[in-house]
């Protein structure tokens, strides 16, 4: 399935923040004193790993807002697999803006392109099962739009976007209510029509009481597989079940296969590690 991209708009902030970031109180110096303004190259975003391309909208938007003079060709969008060596997209122009817009463009484009081979690779994991691949809030200040369009693109889905997507009611909320009954009152009596409650249970006693008061989806948290396993022969299909705590690429396969409907992974944007891509003069 082929994602969309995001719209410029969405996106253009968080670019020029960054670029703003990098050129300091004097601008690039470096270039500055070393290329000539008229000078211009052929260069290529280029894969130095395997994996999944995904931010190459807004890397490209880095060299745009630098200097509008320098274009590209896009060999390989959002979404391609990559093997190593393979050219992403070819940008020519500016030698100047080229240079000024480098790391800006290819912190995006490795750090997104890293989450969405990520994805992918859990995706792939739990294949032939009717488990997604969610993503969580667990995401770096001010990417989190950037960073679950990088699941996405990955083949992956997004839980919450914000607090007000939906109820989630964890184990402190349950605490300070009181209770899983009072804590799911309240958020009914307090909630829109169309918005949804999950709630957060370790135990099956508390999948028991959560069922009994009606939600829409449960969070099974840090339960062993035998435990999930059983929770959803519980639930039956009443609710959404979801599991949660340290899920790797390794362990997802048997959670999925004990049949909940959805696997969130928080390291999925809070640590993944970044794809390899470098730009290359042709």
């Amino acid at each position: 399935m082929t994602v969309p991209p995001l719209p410029r708009l969405l996106i253009e902030e968080q670019v020029r923040a960054a670029l703003l970031e990098d050129l300091g109180r004097a601008g690039d110096i470096t270039t500055d004193a070393i290329i000539p303004p008229s000078e211009t190259a052929k260069t290529a975003l280029v894969a130095r790993k395997s994996g999944i391309v995904a931010g190459l909208d807004v890397a490209l938007l880095a060299f745009e807002l630098i200097d509008p003079a320098i274009k590209a060709q896009i060999a390989r969008p959002d979404g391609s697999r990559l093997a190593k060596g393979d050219t992403i997209a070819t940008i020519v122009g500016p030698v100047h803006g080229i240079l000024t817009a480098e790391r800006v463009a290819l912190n995006f484009l490795g750090h997104l392109s890293g989450i969405a081979s990520a994805t992918r690779g859990v995706v792939d994991a739990v294949a032939g099962t009717k488990a997604r691949v969610i993503c969580t809030r667990k995401t770096i200040p001010g990417l989190r739009n950037l960073q679950k369009y990088a699941v996405r693109v990955g083949g992956g889905f997004n839980h919450r976007f914000g607090l007000d997507d939906a109820a989630l009611i964890k184990d402190n909320h349950i605490a300070a209510a009181g209770g899983i009954k009072p804590a799911v009152e309240r958020a009914r009596a307090a909630i829109g029509h169309l918005v949804k409650i999950e709630i957060e249970v370790d135990t099956l006693a508390q999948l028991e009481e959560a069922l009994a008061i009606g939600v829409d989806a449960i969070l099974l948290d840090n339960m062993s597989v035998d435990q999930m396993r059983e929770a959803v022969a519980v639930v039956k299909g009443r609710a959404v079940t979801e599991a949660s705590g340290g899920i790797t690429p390794q362990t997802a396969p048997a959670i999925a296969k004990a049949g909940v409907d959805l696997l969130s992974l928080g390291w999925l944007t809070h640590s993944v590690q970044q794809l390899d891509i470098g730009l290359d003069y042709l």
